[in-house]
C-alpha cells in the first residue's frame, strides 16, 4: 500500500532534501510538497492515506506554533515531524505541546534526519504532551481546536473584523460568530481579546 507524505516547507531546496530522506527510508512514498500553511491544510484534508507530516514552523501563513496546531487538528492521527530552524530550548517541547511528535532542527545532517523520519514512521500515533499546570491545559484546549477554528482565531489576532473574517474564510458572518463562540468557551475566556492573548500566552503570533 502506497503511503503519502506531506513536506510542509517554504524553502524548494530544503523540500527536495527532505523528498530525499524520506524516499531513503520510504521507497515507494507518494510525496506531497507544500510551500505555505494554507496548501499544507488543504493538502493535509485530501490526503487518505497520509503516514507523516514534516512541517517547518516559519513559513507563510503560520505564526507560531499555529502550524501543528491546525495540521494536528485537519489529522489528529498522523504524526508531525517539526523540522525547523526555530531557536530556543523551549521549542521542542512546545512543539509536541501542540500535537508534534518530535522536533529536529534544520542543522541536523541527512542521515540523522533519515533516523528520526524511519523512527516517526514507526509510530503509531503523535505522542501526548505533558499535562501539568494550567497553561498545559490551555495548550490541549487550543490543539482541540477545529481547524476552521484554528483559523478564526488566527484572523482575530491578525485583528481581522467578523465580516472580514467570514469574507476571507467563505462562511457567514454568523458562522464566524459561533466559531468565536465556542473559541472562547474552549479557552474559559469573555471575550475576543482574552482569547488574544491567550493565544498570544502560548506562541501562536510570534512572527516567524
Amino acid at each position: 500500500m502506497t503511503q503519502t507524505v506531506l513536506i510542509a516547507d517554504d524553502h524548494p531546496l530544503f523540500r527536495q532534501a527532505l523528498s530525499l530522506a524520506v524516499n531513503r527510508v520510504l521507497p515507494q512514498a507518494r510525496i506531497i510538497e507544500a510551500g505555505t500553511l494554507t496548501a499544507a491544510a488543504r493538502a493535509a484534508a485530501d490526503a487518505s492515506d497520509l503516514a507523516l507530516i514534516t512541517l517547518d514552523l516559519k513559513m507563510p501563513g503560520a505564526v507560531g506554533y499555529s502550524g501543528i496546531a491546525l495540521l494536528h487538528a485537519e489529522k489528529p492521527d498522523v504524526p508531525i515531524l517539526v523540522v525547523s530552524s526555530a531557536e530556543g530550548s523551549a521549542a521542542p517541547q512546545e512543539a509536541r505541546a501542540f500535537g508534534a511528535i518530535g522536533f529536529l532542527s534544520k542543522d541536523s545532517d541527512l542521515s540523522a534526519i533519515e533516523a528520526v523520519i524511519a523512527d516517526t514512521l514507526g509510530a503509531a500515533a503523535p505522542a501526548a504532551p505533558d499535562t501539568h499546570g494550567e497553561l498545559d491545559t490551555i495548550r490541549r484546549e487550543v490543539a482541540g481546536l477545529t481547524p476552521t477554528q484554528l483559523k478564526v482565531l488566527l484572523a482575530v489576532l491578525d485583528g481581522q473584523l467578523n465580516k472580514q473574517i467570514a469574507h476571507n474564510l467563505g462562511i457567514a458572518e454568523a458562522t464566524v460568530k459561533a466559531h468565536m463562540t465556542a473559541i472562547m468557551r474552549k479557552l474559559d475566556v469573555r471575550n475576543r481579546t482574552q482569547a488574544a492573548l491567550v493565544a498570544r500566552s502560548l506562541g501562536l503570533d510570534l512572527k516567524g
